[in-house]
Formats: C-alpha cells, sequence, structure tokens
C-alpha cells in the first residue's frame, strides 16, 4: 500500500485490491463510523465476485446520477406537479373575488412552486437519461470509475493489461483529516500483525438449506468481515 496525501493506493490483482477496500471499511467501522455515508461507500467498494466493467460501472454509474429532487422524493410526476399548480392558480383568482389579496398571493407563490418543482423533476429526468448515457459509453472509456461522498473519495481502474499481476490501481482516501490518521495507524497496524487476510466472498448457503431443511448461521466473524491470521 502506498499512502500519500491523495489517500491509500493500492496496486495489484483483483483480489488484492479487493482486500484494499475491505481493510479500509474494517478501520472505518473501527473508527465506530456508520451511517448512510459509510453504508453507500461499503455498496460501491469492489467486490471479490464482481467485475470491474460491469458491476463496478453499474454502481458508479448510479451513484454518480443526479439525485431526486423534491418533486420525485414525494413521489409526484411532473405532470402531477402542474395540475397542482393549476389548482392553486384558479383558488389564487377565486381569493382575489372573494377580497382575500393576501391568500390570493398565497395561493399564487404556491403555484409557481409547484411549476418550479415539475420543470425540476423533468429536468433532473433528461439530465439524468443523458448522463447515463454518457457515463456509460464515454467517461468509462475516458477516466477511472469513482466513488464520492462526505466520508469518502475514491477511484478505481485497469491497468497494465497483460503485464503480470499488477492489473489495478484502487485508491481510497478519507475525507475528514482526523479520521484519516486513524484509519492510516489502523492500516499500518494490519500490515504489522496480520499474516493473511482472508477476503470476504458471498457464500453459497442455498443448497445446503434446501437438503438440510435448515437455515445456515452466520457467524459475529463474518458479519463484520473480520481478518484472520495463519
Amino acid at each position: 500500500m502506498e499512502e500519500s496525501i491523495s489517500g491509500f493506493k493500492r496496486r495489484g490483482t483483483w483480489d488484492e485490491v479487493v482486500e484494499h477496500g475491505e481493510r479500509i471499511t474494517r478501520a472505518l467501522r473501527d473508527a465506530d463510523v456508520d451511517g448512510a455515508a459509510f453504508d453507500d461507500w461499503d455498496e460501491w467498494r469492489p467486490k471479490s465476485h464482481e467485475r470491474l466493467g460491469e458491476d463496478v460501472n453499474e454502481k458508479t454509474a448510479q451513484q454518480a446520477s443526479v439525485g431526486e429532487g423534491e418533486g420525485e422524493k414525494a413521489g409526484k410526476t411532473p405532470n402531477d406537479d402542474l395540475k397542482t399548480a393549476g389548482e392553486k392558480l384558479s383558488r389564487s383568482y377565486e381569493r382575489v373575488e372573494e377580497g382575500d389579496n393576501e391568500g390570493a398571493v398565497e395561493s399564487w407563490q404556491d403555484s409557481i412552486n409547484y411549476v418550479a418543482r415539475a420543470a425540476d423533476s423533468a429536468g433532473r429526468k433528461a439530465l439524468r437519461k443523458v448522463e447515463d448515457t454518457v457515463y456509460r459509453n464515454v467517461m468509462t472509456q475516458l477516466a477511472p470509475y469513482y466513488f464520492d461522498n462526505e466520508l469518502v473519495s475514491a477511484n478505481i481502474q485497469q491497468v497494465g493489461r497483460g503485464s503480470g499481476d499488477e492489473r489495478f490501481v484502487f485508491e481510497v482516501n478519507v475525507n475528514d483529516d482526523e479520521l484519516k490518521s486513524m484509519v492510516s495507524e489502523t492500516l499500518r497496524d494490519f500490515e504489522d500483525e496480520i499474516d493473511r487476510w482472508h477476503i470476504d466472498t458471498p457464500k453459497e448457503t442455498e443448497v445446503a438449506e434446501v437438503v438440510e431443511g435448515v437455515e445456515v448461521p452466520v457467524t459475529d466473524d463474518e458479519q463484520r468481515s473480520k481478518s484472520t491470521t495463519n
């Protein structure tokens, strides 16, 4: 592993860069990091059973996509919001006729807000469609696969095709300096103390469950992807 101001970098085989991601995830967990940002990182990081150009590509496109606007979060389409805007505008006219100028202005402002929300939702949807096409067909050919949130920034790319085991470069940066220092110390401890890291792989339990008629138990160590020594 190489450590610099830009983060923790690992060059090597797929299993080696997967291990790099697992160690950083374990170091973050040991520092009591949790929450949505951690879960998003844990989901995106490359896994042993995945492929860079398929699984990581898909996950990168999803996390890089423009987020949902207020209308989308509320489960409303642009047409829904435009309909509501029309109703609010009609109500504004009614209140003018009733002499309720303050209420008329309030309804008119609501109408404008719904029009703006409809435009926002439509714009985000169109942008995501273009963005997804451009990303999948263009950007992945020019730049590494990347991840970025308030907790972690990372990128991984394939290099040196056909040049032996050194096929991937995976760089991860922890965005908080204090936390980054803690992760760095833990990663050094891993290198000093752990002879062999057992990469976490999905277990084939379905067949066993069908044959035996019972659920296969999962240990705490398996749940936390703990490392072991020889």
